[in-house]
């Protein structure tokens, strides 16, 4: 992506929003679906997986 952090940050923002399982359930079955844990801000993470930030994906991951 070559948006700005900020701009990207805010698009990501509009784009959000609460969903059902259902609409859950074929990302989950193609295992493209990532559980945000509840402390960290869900938008701040969908922008470092955007901009391919592998430092603070890993960071967040179980394990790391």
């Amino acid at each position: 992506m070559t948006e700005q952090p900020s701009t990207l940050y805010a698009k990501l923002l509009g784009e959000t929003a609460a969903i059902t399982w259902q609409e859950l359930q074929p990302f989950f079955a193609r295992g493209a679906l990532l559980l945000v844990d509840g402390t960290q801000d869900l938008i701040e993470v969908a922008q470092a997986v955007a901009l391919n930030d592998q430092e603070k994906v890993a960071a967040w991951l179980p394990g790391s």
